[in-house]
């Protein structure tokens, strides 16, 4: 009876430490299983880490190979082109060299001789020289005719201004202008007086007498002004002797002089292509002519026929201007 008390006692120990123990079991199960969790994720993250980082690894090894294979290719193409490029270069000069050989020989051989140039432009040299010097010896001539035109016009016009001054010639009794008893010689006027003549004076034309005196005529191209500034008495126009045209006369007059000179009224009596016309058969006109080539021969007419050309044509064009301007 005392064991079975013993172990009815020690039952009801065994029940109250299992149930203490079930009861901290269960307070620590929570703990425990949030652990425990927290030790699988930090092994599972751990893991996945690993796993990425191997993955990054070999991403970059794979990467890397085919950036290395690209990058090779493109440098490959690039060497390729730079050495087309070069060659291509290359060929080009070549080609130019030879082609500036053939295009200097075919022209300095078919179309531009060089021995022909050079002795073309040594005949340009000496032709120039010779134009030169004809050019010269023209201008020279030109020169000794022009100082001899203007000598015979001084001695012209001395010897007319002597004939003026014929009165001033000095005589036994008394001494002229020009022979100063003052002076060693007589002065040159003097001796040229001594030689001409003497000009009885001739009534000379108003026009004429204006020149004379140095007045320009209204109708002088360098005339500007009146002569009454010039001159003390005026030179009045002539009186017209014919009868006034235009609106002053009568109208059957002028009607019936205009029926009997047609070619004086105001509308032209040519056509419009008149000019055009007149061109064309001178044009014609001259390739029908006969071409002929006349040498230049500078001075060869006489120096007396240029000289009364040249007078001729001084008076031509100073008709109407007095005689030294």
């Amino acid at each position: 009876m005392a064991d079975l008390l013993k172990i009815k006692c020690a039952m009801e120990d065994f029940r109250k430490e299992y149930f203490l123990r079930n009861r901290q079991a269960e307070e620590n199960r929570q703990r425990e299983t949030q652990a425990a969790t927290r030790i699988q994720s930090w092994f599972r993250a751990c893991r996945v880490r690993a796993y990425l980082s191997h993955l990054h690894k070999k991403a970059i090894i794979i990467q890397k190979i085919w950036r290395g294979f690209t990058a090779r290719a493109r440098v490959r193409q690039m060497v390729k082109a730079a050495y087309f490029t070069m060659k291509m270069n290359f060929y080009n000069e070549m080609a130019v060299r030879i082609q500036r050989q053939w295009r200097g020989f075919f022209v300095r051989k078919y179309i531009h001789n060089f021995y022909e140039r050079k002795s073309y432009l040594e005949g340009v040299i000496v032709k120039n020289e010779l134009m030169r010097r004809e050019l010269d010896e023209i201008e020279e001539l030109q020169t000794k005719e022009k100082e001899y035109l203007q000598m015979i016009r001084e001695k012209t016009a001395k010897v007319t201004q002597a004939q003026r001054l014929h009165h001033l010639l000095s005589t036994k009794q008394c001494p002229g202008v020009f022979n100063s008893p003052f002076r060693p010689a007589p002065d040159e006027m003097e001796l040229l007086l001594r030689q001409v003549k003497y000009q009885a004076p001739t009534k000379v034309a108003p026009r004429d007498r204006a020149r004379l005196m140095g007045i320009p005529s209204p109708a002088a191209p360098g005339f500007s002004g009146t002569t009454r500034a010039c001159s003390s008495r005026p030179i009045l126009p002539p009186i017209a002797s014919k009868k006034q045209q235009g609106l002053f006369r009568e109208p059957g007059e002028v009607w019936e002089q205009r029926l009997q000179c047609p070619d004086l009224m105001l509308g032209l009596q040519t056509s419009y292509t008149h000019l055009e016309e007149a061109q064309n058969q001178l044009r014609q006109h001259e390739s029908e002519a006969p071409e002929c080539y006349t040498p230049f021969k500078p001075l060869a007419t006489p120096l007396k026929s240029v000289l009364d050309s040249t007078t001729r044509q001084e008076m031509f064009h100073t008709s109407s201007c007095p005689k030294g301007n």
